[in-house]
């Protein structure tokens, strides 16, 4: 995928005001320190499209960009141990799951986690939690230059032992790093070839279903 332009739209506090859903949306979401922003830059090529921080959970909103103008890259808020109240934890949380159940035009969610480390439990309960709901998602590893290629293929594997106690399979991943680009255009194929199969009324078919059976479980 050649990479024309990156724009921000927007940002939301609220599902019914996000932008027109006529474009495929990818979501992207992780820890609050696992460097979602870098690699959003990284991605897009953009230095400071998404606004970095020192201060993991500063991205307290969802953050619509519009790629190529075809497509939405959307920033969804961290999990994990921003330094904020309990209530505002609460509500992100609230706010994301709103928005990953509701979204028609949403066509994966790319779950970010820091290579560094040994499966972190937050991490595998929101991949549960995607599954659970029938969410289609990726796992893209970060941060693969600050660990040898060793640490990182075990880190890789122990995580994907801990998913299969759940799937059938591990879903597709990436290893990436913001830093030289690692994993990214491999990334943007993977998102070509979903945008070329995209058809805006089937997503709303799968959402409308996807709710059906949710209610029928209820």
């Amino acid at each position: 995928m050649e990479l024309q332009s990156a724009e921000f739209i927007c940002s939301n506090t609220k599902v019914s005001e996000l932008p027109p859903a006529k474009f495929p949306e990818y979501a992207f979401v992780g820890r609050s320190n696992v460097g979602k922003s870098s690699l959003i830059n990284a991605l897009t090529r953009r230095k400071g499209l998404a606004k970095t921080s020192q201060k993991p959970g500063k991205t307290q909103l969802i953050n619509h960009f519009v790629i190529n103008k075809d497509w939405y890259l959307v920033d969804l808020p961290g999990y994990g141990f921003a330094k904020v109240s309990q209530k505002d934890r609460a509500s992100w949380k609230r706010l994301v799951r709103k928005y990953l159940m509701e979204r028609e035009n949403l066509q994966c969610v790319m779950v970010l986690v820091d290579v560094r480390h040994k499966p972190q439990k937050l991490d595998l309960d929101f991949c549960h939690w995607l599954g659970e709901q029938g969410l289609p998602f990726y796992v893209v590893f970060t941060k693969a230059d600050k660990v040898s290629s060793k640490i990182a293929k075990i880190h890789v594997g122990l995580f994907e032992q801990e998913l299969l106690k759940w799937f059938e399979e591990m879903p597709k991943y990436f290893v990436t790093s913001a830093q030289n680009r690692l994993g990214c255009v491999e990334l943007l194929q993977e998102i070509d070839k979903i945008n070329r199969e995209f058809d805006y009324h089937s997503a709303q078919q799968i959402i409308d279903k996807r709710n059906q059976d949710i209610e029928d479980q209820e």
